[in-house]
């Protein structure tokens, strides 16, 4: 993944602009990148379902993440990372609504060759029989599909808990809402879930 070169390269302006003084705080940032930037990819990649997009998003919060809230404590960044980058997945899925009407009204409809197979770009998992193997791929299929599928507030309180493992607090800050609205959201989007999964719910 490249979304932490561009990250580098702001740190390294600011290191210019600021003085030696930022050096730990910028390698303490581009510490938390290199260990957030798999989930946080994996969450982009289920939000827009297409991975040069994904990149790109995450890429754009790490950038804007290392511009404004560098100086942040570093408890808060988890979240105000997530809530960069869900803004960026809700601002994307407005400007492909915005996209899709002028296709159609050109006559062109939705393009549906956005669709990204998550299981064919998984790791090769080791030591399993490929019939495993099969079950295992169509069921995160199943799963992914889901929670793509979930209303956009439900999809991002599910991500940011199960997948990031973020508390109710920290899932908060991240959406922008109450910790009520989080319990909600979450709730909601478990119930769909097992109605839609049945016996591969996990």
């Amino acid at each position: 993944m490249n979304a932490i070169a561009g990250v580098f390269a702001v740190s390294c302006s600011r290191e210019q602009s600021t003085g030696a003084s930022t050096l730990q705080r910028d390698r303490q940032l581009n510490q938390f990148f290199v260990e957030v930037e798999r989930r946080a990819l994996r969450i982009a990649e289920i939000g827009v379902r297409d991975r040069d997009e994904a990149l790109d998003l995450v890429q754009d919060s790490m950038i804007k993440m290392a511009r404004n809230y560098a100086e942040r404590p570093g408890d808060e960044w988890t979240p105000l990372f997530y809530r960069i980058l869900q803004n960026g997945i809700r601002d994307w899925h407005r400007r492909q609504k915005v996209r899709n009407r002028v296709m159609v009204w050109f006559g062109r409809g939705a393009n549906a060759d956005d669709e990204y197979d998550f299981a064919a770009n998984a790791p090769d998992p080791a030591g399993r029989s490929p019939d495993v193997e099969l079950q295992t791929a169509q069921a995160m299929q199943r799963l992914e599909r889901s929670v793509h599928d979930l209303p956009h507030r439900q999809r991002e309180a599910f991500m940011l808990r199960i997948f990031e493992g973020l508390d109710v607090a920290g899932t908060a800050m991240a959406m922008g809402c109450s910790e009520g609205s989080v319990k909600t959201h979450y709730s909601r989007a478990v119930h769909t879930l097992r109605e839609k999964l049945g016996d591969h719910w996990q």
